[in-house]
């Protein structure tokens, strides 16, 4: 049955599917069974986004949770087994009623919204469970899908089912984000996502296994559950999401039970963000209001919707004598069937309306708070099997289904403003005026510049101008005025000599009258000529004038234009002041923002410890400190908000003191002294916390608990604070004096948790890697302990076995090269030589690098080579000098096998190039 059952939950139904009819299932009403009320509901969904959009309404649409039944077709073992016998269940799609046999006469009735036959497809399995939910998340609202039944009745092949082989196998998981995708514009929105797993009541990532242990944040308002730690990836396509979820199915812990080949252990949790930006809001309001203004609709932030879809596959619930669970299995069987049964209470509690809802009994309750009396809309698929062997198991399921159908939600819109958009917007407003204003202020001065040099050169070339003629005007006016007066003395000369000549001489005396009438006709003419003078140098005067109008006019033109230039400036200045004022007023916006923000913080944790207080008191208010300081030291982004307070590891010393809660270490109440050994795993994680744990006793009373306490989850925590101080070569040498690779050793044979074996694996591997500490760490059982937890065969388990015995080997190799040690490896004489060779060629990344660095390290040492050679290890260490990825580690191989003169001789024996 077992095979059987791996054979379904990979997708191989014994039977033929009927796809015929597939194509044509209309969409099931999105909420309630009643069409009538279903489209009460979407009418109501898409009036909402109006009413919600800027008002923080808390009205929602009511909304039943919906239930489908799938049943599995008979496996191979069932059909024989099970030969002679019917179904134990009959359906009847029709009427949507489920009749469970009690014996061939009489039966019991159900009627569900929805019954999904042997031969339904994974497709109609879709569009009735999950597209309904898809597609409210993609209007705003939260969402889930949830699978029950028993196990290997089909719910990991439901929800999760890849399809690679098989397109038409795709499950709720993969379809879902095809739709989502298809309907979100990554250009503009994004979708996220996180896959978790509960084991064991503790939250794991299945995209990050170091991630092992988160917590949950609820909001003391609202009552939403966040976890801030899980890792959040960005989806860009679908084959990404694809490789997320193989990625994240190779984490999540399987079993093989007589009911189920893989049966899940643990219960994964798919969670995909939506942020979805609603356009054409602002316009509509804009113009509602008749405020068209380009400035307004800037400062309207735009609006978001997110939502979130939960995607939960449930580990099955069985019985112990049938499944055969035994040892850790059972452990984690009884985990199971312990969550399922909280949820159980109360999915009762709920559809009986009652005051109190356990919802705090299991993490998973918690984690399912809004899917179950919340805000999402919630489809829950219950799947069963049709062997009368299980009918008591099928009953169960089917009476919680019925259950769950009484459970009503209250669907609200997640809806608000983007503020960080709109800063961002603001932002790039304001550097694209601020460019403009620099560019219009360049291009004016530019301008300023150009026409005050043309002005000037107007200016000098008229007053040079102006010089030049009127200095070839006046030379040639004194020099036609010399010549003149020349003339004159020349011609009044003559006369004299004539005048005299004639007085003396008879006869000449008419010639001297005639001569005197000649000189005074000679002096009208050179008055003439003085009065032409006169006028032509009136003449320049006036020209003289005019080009001194003429500067003066530009003179005044240019005072203008520095007048001008002298306005503009004033009107930079303006702007760059109003630019100043709005960077002071954004920054004020912004501190009030983060006062308030801090504000609702304080009031968020004030009200968590109060409520804390009430409902525990007693010793329960130190677990509430503890819990909110470990929030507190979790997320150091939350208190550093550069308001001046102090970080959280300074406020924690300060509120409680480390002494104090070293002291609950030793606290008589179990779940005190677990929280307490938190909070110092946390502070031990900081390098600068290391040395006052130390100081205060902290390694102390850690190495105490070890010897101690039987509680596993004290035996990880605590070996995971030590491996953090083991870093510190000074808190090797305390460890290691104060007994504590004893304490490890002995914790390790007793732990059964991969978990905490990894935690003492990797506080060993660290004290490996000290040279003092080789022979002491033998000789305390260090190195047995190692090879004692392979026997887990967790990979992570191994890849710290093999970290710390290629630390140890490393160090041995560096005592041979030093002369301090002779003499066969420690390694080799403890018998962990075999387990290298059988791992060398591992196929996880982490344990093979480490044991091939071990393999080159334990080749260098002569002595070694013939130990080697008959384990085998030489082929290896062949294959490493050749195949390693590695190149360093490629190279020391070589160099190794190079030097080694009895490597050298057995590889020419056995005709081994190289």
């Amino acid at each position: 049955m077992a095979t059987t059952a791996s054979v379904y939950r990979n997708g191989n139904y014994s039977r033929n599917s009927l796809g015929t009819n597939n194509n044509k299932v209309e969409r099931p009403p999105s909420v309630n069974s009643n069409p009538k009320n279903s489209l009460k509901s979407k009418s109501l969904r898409k009036s909402a986004p109006a009413a919600l959009g800027a008002a923080k309404d808390d009205t929602g649409v009511p909304g039943r949770v919906r239930v489908a039944v799938r049943l599995r077709p008979r496996n191979a073992e069932e059909r024989v087994a099970d030969a002679d016998f019917p179904d134990c269940v009959e359906l009847q799609p029709e009427v949507k009623r489920l009749k469970l046999r009690k014996n061939n006469w009489d039966s019991d009735t159900y009627e569900f919204d929805e019954l999904l036959t042997e031969f339904a497809s994974q497709k109609r399995v879709y569009e009735v469970v999950a597209k309904p939910v898809v597609e409210s998340v993609l209007d705003g609202y939260n969402g889930t899908v949830m699978a029950y039944g028993q196990t290997g009745t089909g719910k990991t092949y439901t929800l999760g089912q890849l399809g690679e082989e098989d397109t038409a196998a795709r499950g709720i998981m993969v379809r879902a984000m095809e739709d989502i995708l298809a309907d979100v514009s990554l250009e503009t929105n994004s979708v996220s996502m996180s896959y978790l797993q509960l084991y064991m009541e503790t939250i794991q990532d299945l995209l990050n296994p170091t991630n092992d242990n988160i917590s949950i944040v609820e909001d003391p308002k609202s009552g939403d559950v966040s976890l801030p730690g899980a890792t959040l990836v960005e989806i860009r396509n679908q084959q990404s999401f694809v490789d997320l979820l193989r990625l994240g199915e190779a984490h999540r812990f399987a079993a093989n039970t007589k009911l189920n080949a893989e049966s899940s252990r643990s219960h994964a949790i798919l969670m995909v963000h939506v942020k979805k930006s609603v356009r054409g809001r602002d316009s509509v309001l804009s113009s509602e209001n008749g405020d068209n203004s380009p400035m307004v609709k800037s400062l309207k932030p735009p609006i978001v919707r997110k939502g979130k879809l939960v995607i939960v596959d449930l580990a099955g619930s069985e019985r112990i004598d049938k499944s055969g669970s035994e040892g850790h299995t059972l452990e984690e069987a009884k985990s199971i069937n312990l969550s399922l049964s909280a949820l159980g209470k109360c999915i009762n509690a709920l559809a009986e309306n009652s005051a109190h809802v356990p919802v705090r009994d299991s993490k998973l309750t918690r984690l399912l708070r809004d899917s179950f009396g919340g805000t999402a809309r919630t489809s829950l698929v219950i799947t069963i099997g049709p062997s009368p062997r299980h009918r008591g198991e099928t009953a169960s399921t089917i009476m919680f289904g019925q259950r769950a159908m009484k459970v009503e939600n209250m669907l609200k819109l997640k809806e608000e403003f983007d503020y960080k958009s709109l800063s961002r917007r603001l932002d790039q407003q304001l550097d694209k005026f601020i460019a403009e204003h620099e560019r219009q202020q360049k291009a004016f001065e530019d301008e300023i510049k150009r026409v005050t040099m043309e002005a000037q050169n107007q200016i000098s070339e008229s007053e040079r101008n102006y010089a030049d003629a009127l200095e070839k005007d006046k030379t040639k006016y004194q020099k036609e005025y010399m010549e003149s007066i020349k003339k004159l003395e020349d011609k009044w000369m003559m006369n004299q000599q004539k005048h005299a000549g004639g007085e003396n001489i008879p006869g000449l005396k008419d010639e001297s009258s005639n001569a005197i009438s000649n000189g005074k006709d000679s002096r009208v003419g050179n008055m003439e000529e003085l009065a032409e003078m006169k006028k032509k140098l009136q003449k320049e005067t006036l020209l003289r004038k005019a080009a001194e109008g003429e500067v003066n006019i530009l003179k005044s033109q240019l005072a203008g234009l520095k007048k001008s230039e002298a306005l503009a400036k004033s009107d930079i200045s303006k702007l760059q002041k109003m630019l100043e004022d709005e960077a002071c007023q954004k920054e004020k916006l912004e501190g009030e923002i983060a006062t308030l923000q801090s504000q609702l913080l304080q009031i968020s944790f004030e009200a968590d410890e109060t409520a804390r207080r009430i409902d525990k008191g007693g010793s329960e208010e130190v677990l509430g400190g503890l819990d909110s300081l470990m929030l507190q030291v979790r997320q150091p982004q939350i208190n550093d908000s550069g308001n001046g307070e102090k970080a959280p590891i300074a406020k924690l010393f300060e509120q409680v003191g480390l002494q104090k809660i070293l002291s609950l270490l030793e606290a008589e109440d179990a779940d005190v002294r677990i929280h307490a050994v938190k909070v110092v795993a946390n502070l031990a994680a900081e390098e600068t916390n290391q040395e006052k744990i130390v100081e205060a006793g902290g390694l102390k009373s850690l190495l105490m608990l070890l010897r101690s306490s039987e509680d596993e989850t004290i035996y990880r925590v605590a070996a995971g604070a030590i491996a953090n101080l083991a870093m510190n070569e000074t808190n090797q040498e305390l460890i290691m004096a104060q007994g504590g690779i004893h304490l490890l050793s002995m914790t390790a044979g007793n732990a059964k948790d991969p978990q905490t074996l990894r935690m003492i694996a990797g506080a060993i591997a660290n004290l490996c890697g000290n040279d003092k500490l080789q022979m002491k760490l033998r000789s305390e059982g260090g190195i047995k302990a190692l090879l004692g937890m392979v026997r887990c065969r967790h990979p992570d388990v191994l890849a710290q076995v093999a970290r710390g015995i290629a630390n140890f080997a490393k160090c041995e190799s560096r005592a041979s090269t030093q002369g301090t040690k002779t003499g066969r490896s420690l390694l080799i004489e403890d018998g962990v030589l075999p387990w290298i060779v059988q791992n060398a060629n591992n196929e996880a990344s982490p344990i093979r690098r480490h044991i091939e660095l071990a393999l080159c390290h334990l080749a260098q040492h002569e002595v070694n080579a013939k130990d080697m050679i008959s384990g085998g290890a030489l082929r290896e260490l062949v294959r490493v000098s050749r195949d390693c990825s590695r190149e360093d580690t490629r190279t020391l191989a070589h160099r190794t096998l190079t030097s080694s003169p009895t490597f050298q001789a057995e590889m020419r024996r056995l005709r081994i190039d190289h």
